[in-house]
């Protein structure tokens, strides 16, 4: 199928009118044209509140539900299900809340077949050879969907390189065998040659299960939004849809473009909000450590201010290993590995652990209120500090939306970034 939709650039903006005309050609083209009669869409969760995936959901359900049988499954992976409350914010009140169907990782899968062990091992250059099974939700095989469309924000990421793409299938309502060796094989790659980059080897990996077991079995759609920083705030730069690669690699292009930092110098302070509305783990909020690590000093402070981190895992069992575990690093991970079955047997929390470690390089500190005791925050490895403390010191209203340099009352200078799941900072010698 060719490329229904492929609109952008640095300079574009697409205003909601100039979103709904798009939907609307996409929507003829596809749904209408064809009768589709069940449409599945997998759109992302509450902690991608900023990707207007919300929106093109909303208007999709809008426009057809009275014509079209529509269940929407959230692209959820580990994270723990939307609440009512979050399904209003992201999806609008008119969404309703018992047709957004729950993806449990660990169960209600279709086991489809296996990435061998040897192709693991040269995807990783002999650091990880396992085979990978590949499963994803039921549904997807036996749901009786004439259409599925996968949608989401394609920006840089920590485990593939950029987000989206065959990744919201195979990880966000995929299996846990999957997500474990995916995200491990991330890990032992090192995230500091993935980051940023449109093939890795977990692309490669989630593109060769996707077009192996499901592109022939499930007629899945990618709506792909690139979003970056306006005069007047966040703005869609970019609209993409269609079902092959080119299709995620236009929009990749684009996202390096708007999405990609490069610093002129490393930096010594680095200070980070997690907004509460997006950011209540650490599994979700280490997002300002993957994507600052590039950009950091040796020696230098990340201070994250997390007013509603309240836990470590968005699963009770992954939060229990990171309690456990904690942030020590590859080597120590490794060894924990090597010693202890329960991690071994999730692998996807040790490889969490070790984008979590700054490796010694730099200093952590989590800013958190009551719902994270500092003594718990100290225990996986990190520095602590009260958040109303952090939050009168460094002030986000004061300090804008857009990331930049900023001078403190001391006169030391620390870079600020609002949002860290918008981008990827980098000083030019990491690179």
């Amino acid at each position: 199928m060719p490329e229904i939709l492929n609109v952008g650039s640095a300079e574009t903006h697409i205003d909601r009118a100039a979103l709904e005309a798009h939907l609307d050609t996409l929507i003829d083209t596809l749904v209408v044209g064809p009768g589709v009669k069940r449409l599945l869409l997998i759109p992302p969760d509450i902690t991608r509140l900023n990707s207007r995936a919300g929106d093109i959901t909303a208007y999709l359900w809008d426009r057809l539900h009275n014509s079209v049988h529509i269940d929407i499954l959230p692209a959820l992976g580990t994270h723990k299900p939307m609440t009512r409350e979050e399904c209003v914010k992201l999806f609008g009140p008119d969404v309703p809340f018992e047709r957004v169907l729950v993806h449990d990782w660990r169960d209600g899968l279709e086991t489809l077949g296996e990435i061998p062990a040897s192709r693991m091992g040269e995807l990783s250059e002999g650091r990880f050879a396992e085979p990978m099974q590949v499963a994803v939700n039921k549904l997807l095989i036996h749901g009786g969907y004439d259409r599925v469309f996968s949608i989401g924000q394609v920006v840089p990421h920590e485990v593939i390189g950029m987000a989206n793409y065959t990744k919201n299938v195979m990880i966000g309502v995929g299996g846990q065998d999957t997500i474990n060796k995916s995200h491990f094989l991330g890990a032992v790659c090192g995230m500091e040659s993935i980051m940023g980059r449109t093939d890795s080897p977990v692309r490669s990996a989630l593109n060769e299960a996707f077009d192996g077991f499901v592109r022939e079995r499930c007629p899945v759609t990618f709506i792909l939004t690139v979003i970056g920083q306006g005069p007047e705030g966040l703005a869609m730069r970019g609209l993409y849809a269609g079902d092959e690669a080119i299709t995620f690699e236009r929009a990749a292009k684009l996202s390096k473009e708007v999405n990609f930092d490069v610093l002129d110098r490393p930096v010594k302070r680095c200070v980070v909000y997690l907004d509460p509305e997006e950011f209540h783990s650490t599994w979700l909020g280490n997002k300002a450590i993957y994507r600052t690590r590039m950009a950091m000093a040796d020696g230098g402070e990340l201070i994250v201010i997390a007013p509603a981190v309240r836990m470590f895992g968005e699963d009770a069992e992954i939060d229990r290993l990171i309690r456990k575990y904690g942030y020590r690093g590859t080597p120590q991970t490794l060894d924990a590995l090597k010693q202890n079955p329960e991690l071994a047997g999730n692998l996807s929390a040790a490889a969490h652990l070790i984008h979590g470690s700054s490796e010694g390089r730099f200093n952590v500190t989590y800013c958190t209120g009551d719902g994270l005791a500092g003594d718990d925050v100290r225990g996986v490895g990190y520095d602590h500090r009260d958040v109303d403390d952090a939050l009168k010191q460094y002030a986000p209203a004061a300090l804008g939306e857009v990331a930049g340099w900023h001078t403190d009352t001391d006169g030391q200078e620390f870079f600020y970034i609002p949002n860290p799941a918008l981008g990827l900072w980098a000083e030019a010698s990491r690179l």
